[in-house]
């Protein structure tokens, strides 16, 4: 489901004079049919065809962007699904390593179905499991937003009142919109990113609002 976020709102933030930077936040497309509803986290799997098709779609909408910078994460899925976007742009993408998926410690590699059967736990509340450290041997929520926190600063202090693409992960878009917003991450659980979707929010030094959410190109396009 894709959410647009009401203008109106935009009046109660006060950019001042300077233009906010603008940043589109990219999950990475469909990643491969034994992977999908496991909680993959730090296995390195790629796109599946219908994956790379999302990616192909996202290039094209993307191409009508005035983009200043891409930033990336390493992970094959992320690297798979920037691939169409480099091929029509002189852009040489940032890797930032620390742009990684979250690592979901005992749950890597189970479905969604085997964590619930094995920990009473649905898959839907991951973040709060996460936020209240009930996720065995998983990173600590401290250690993600800390180093997310240092890419994010970095973006934001590099191209002001730019245009920019971090090209990620689910859980890592999740973090940035929750220090953009200043919320707990829990309460971003009800927020949809699907994959290949395109989330975008403006940021001031000292506010940010969030402008489009979980818009599907492929979806929209067709894949």
């Amino acid at each position: 489901m894709t959410s647009s976020l009401p203008q109106a709102s935009s009046q109660a933030l006060a950019f001042g004079s300077k233009p906010p930077t603008l940043l589109w936040l990219v999950r990475h497309g469909e990643v491969e049919t034994a992977y999908q509803n496991v909680f993959g986290g730090r296995i390195d799997m790629g796109l599946s065809d219908n994956g790379h098709r999302q990616a192909a779609r996202l290039a094209e909408h993307l191409r009508g962007q005035s983009l200043d910078a891409i930033y990336a994460s390493p992970m094959k899925r992320v690297q798979q699904t920037l691939l169409p976007l480099l091929n029509e742009r002189v852009l040489v993408p940032v890797i930032l390593p620390d742009l990684r998926e979250l690592d979901f410690g005992d749950w890597t590699g189970l479905s969604w179905d085997e964590v619930l059967a094995k920990y009473g736990v649905s898959a839907s509340s991951w973040l709060v499991e996460l936020e209240h450290g009930r996720m065995p041997r998983a990173e600590p929520l401290s250690a993600l937003r800390q180093r997310v926190e240092v890419c994010l600063n970095r973006i934001l202090s590099q191209h002001p009142g730019g245009q920019v693409a971090v090209f990620c992960h689910g859980g890592v878009i999740r973090v940035i919109l929750a220090l953009l917003l200043g919320w707990p991450l829990s309460q971003l659980s009800p927020f949809e990113l699907e994959y290949a979707s395109l989330t975008q929010a403006a940021c001031a030094p000292h506010c940010a609002q969030l402008r489009l959410l979980n818009f599907t190109p492929w979806r929209e396009l067709g894949a």
